[in-house]
């Protein structure tokens, strides 16, 4: 149940991923004509194929690789996302891991935040929650932050270990603490835990923290919308667009608390005129935590690029 758990968290997060990465920016009505009233509902044809993932899914198993190490975590964190930068900086695989797959050596519309912050870790830049870096509160640092939730022995671990890990890059409180919020419900969706259970835990210790305000805000009005039943794309964007970290988390957690089922999370996830491979990645970390791989469309997990590899990370994550 536990692998099951694991493996469903991140493959659903590539799955949203995915789903969104067509519809990334294209404004409600610009998806709607294209696609219909409904919206999109099946992967297209994006970066040369269907079911692709972007640099969210990206990072994402970057960070998965770094937490399976011994040593400081957040060392091996900073390292693998200096090796990932190989990735978007044309240099040729390798046989080190991840640097392996060829089709990890793409960019998938990264975001300059990482780009800029991780060149200037080159240089000896070095950012923490206390330290920071910049003062960007982009989504870039929350849509990877799902496996401290994987690898963390309690959620007040796992909520320092996303803040953390998001420092890296992103410096502003909203930019770093709605990664330590996802880490957090993540690892308590994995343990067992109704959504509504986990994120009131994750309230509890987002207040904590210096900065939560705007971060606390937006969750709760994401509670709030959810409330109201099934919403539109002109509900969640309410919400803003899902380009910051606040505003992404928010919009996730509404169509997770929203949804009848997994499927229909996701799908609600990524239909907004905003960052929509995020909120649908964000969506699929949750519900997949809570639901596990089995609730995943056979044809999504099938078509997906890369599941592979994604699954033989979270057996060892499992392991």
């Amino acid at each position: 149940m536990r692998h099951d758990r694991i493996l469903g968290c991140l493959l659903a997060g590539a799955v949203g991923d995915a789903l969104g990465a067509p519809v990334e920016f294209l404004t409600t009505c610009a998806i709607r004509q294209r696609y219909g009233p409904a919206g999109i509902v099946d992967y297209d044809e994006v970066y040369g194929r269907r079911g692709a993932i972007t640099d969210d899914t990206q990072m994402t198993l970057f960070t998965a690789e770094a937490l399976l190490g011994n040593g400081d975590p957040i060392e091996q964190l900073r390292d693998a996302y200096l090796r990932w930068l190989r990735t978007q900086d044309e240099q040729p695989p390798s046989d080190d891991g991840l640097l392996a797959v060829p089709e990890l050596h793409s960019r998938r519309a990264p975001g300059n935040t990482c780009l800029a912050a991780l060149r200037a870790t080159l240089t000896g830049a070095r950012g923490t929650t206390t330290d920071p870096i910049n003062d960007s509160k982009g989504c870039g640092g929350v849509m990877r932050a799902a496996p401290a939730g994987l690898v963390a022995t309690d959620a007040k671990q796992a909520f320092w270990l996303g803040c953390d890990l998001a420092a890296i890059t992103h410096g502003h409180p909203s930019g770093y603490l709605p990664a330590g919020a996802l880490a957090t419900a993540v690892h308590l969706l994995v343990d067992g835990s109704s959504l509504d259970a986990a994120l009131d835990t994750t309230f509890l210790e987002l207040s904590r923290h210096r900065g939560h305000e705007e971060s606390t805000a937006a969750l709760e009005g994401a509670r709030e919308l959810a409330t109201r039943g099934h919403p539109t794309p002109e509900d969640l964007e309410r919400l803003g667009g899902g380009w910051t970290g606040e505003e992404a988390l928010a919009i996730a957690v509404c169509a997770a608390l929203a949804a009848t089922d997994l499927a229909d999370g996701l799908l609600l996830a990524v239909n907004h005129s905003g960052d929509s491979d995020s909120t649908g990645s964000l969506c699929g970390n949750m519900l997949g935590a809570r639901d596990g791989a089995t609730a995943i469309p056979t044809a999504w997990r099938d078509e997906l690029e890369l599941h592979e590899v994604i699954e033989q990370l979270a057996r060892r994550l499992t392991r």
